[in-house]
This record gives C-alpha cells, structure tokens and sequence, in this order.
C-alpha cells in the first residue's frame, strides 16, 4: 500500500491479530518491516478518536497494538535532499502554531539505511523551524523534557508521514507513542 496514512506497529507475533482488528476502520496492510503495518483511513484523527473509545472498552487491545500514528500530511520522495525539501515545506506550514511553545521532531524511519538518519534529520528539522520562526520574529524552544508539542515523522521505505500533535492529544491517544 503505497498511500498509507496511518502506520502501526505492534508486539511480536500479533501482526495477524492487528490486522484483523485494523480493518475494521479501513485498508490495513503488512510491510516488509517486522511488526509494522500499514493502513488508509478516511479520517486520521477519526480513526484515532474511535480507536481510543474501543481500547477504553477492550484494554487487551493495548497487548496486540504498541504504537499507532496517524499522517496528517504525506509525500514520496527519492533523496535525502527530496525528503528534506518536502518535508520543510510541511513544517513550514505548521511554524506558526509552535510559536511560544516547546516542541520537538520525533522521526521514526524504516528503510533508506545509510541514506537518511532520524537523529540528524531530527536535528536538522527542528533547527529549521527555530528559524521559521525566528524569521516570523516568533520564538519557540526545542524541549525533550515537557513539550507543549511534537512533530512525528514516520517514513516506510521512500514514503513519508508527518503530524503535529498538541500535548493534550498525546495524553488523549497513548498509542501515538512519540518519547
């Protein structure tokens, strides 16, 4: 599946499981990664919300599925240097709203080993938008400890995912999983 929004992992040897669980809110589908799936949903942050209402009722779910993480914007690219012009185009858009808070990038990459690094372009990405926002004469820190929010970057094989998530979301969906 190659226009996923949605990716999941989940705890060994319950990828069959999560499956069947998983299409039952849209297209779900293994991929080459272990313990990593794909899916297409309708509506990311409807999807999120419904699933947070079944776990609530079926907790055992929280033993089949370990992170689950919606993309809100998503894109292709061939490079390093592709990802990371399409990736701050993203951010870009997104600056304004982490003016005066504390966030940070968590990326999370399957594939393009060698080729691409999380922690550089972590790195990379949050200096990026330290300068968004200092060229919107706005401030805004990088905080690991107690961010106000997180910017997640999940990439399978040449296809990636970006989201931004408010410090009450990521209390109110704890399989989002992003520190």
């Amino acid at each position: 599946m190659n226009d996923w929004n949605v990716v999941v992992t989940v705890h060994e040897r319950n990828l069959a499981a999560a499956l069947d669980v998983l299409r039952e809110y849209g297209d779900a589908a293994r991929t080459e990664y272990f313990n990593v799936a794909v899916m297409k949903v309708a509506d990311p942050l409807l999807f999120m919300e419904s699933l947070r209402k079944r776990i609530s009722s079926d907790p055992g779910l929280l033993g089949v599925l370990a992170r689950v993480v919606p993309a809100l914007h998503g894109f292709n690219f061939q490079s390093p240097e592709d990802f990371e012009q399409k990736a701050k185009k993203v951010l870009g858009g997104w600056a304004a709203r982490l003016g005066g808070r504390r966030f940070h990038v968590r990326m999370h990459r399957r594939g393009f080993k060698g080729r691409l690094s999380s922690l550089e372009e972590e790195r990379l990405l949050d200096g990026f938008l330290l300068e968004e926002l200092d060229g919107m004469q706005s401030t805004g820190s990088i905080d690991f400890a107690d961010p106000d929010m997180i910017i997640a970057i999940e990439t399978i094989g040449q296809r990636a995912g970006l989201s931004l998530w408010t410090r009450a979301e990521l209390a109110r969906y704890p399989l989002l999983g992003l520190d």
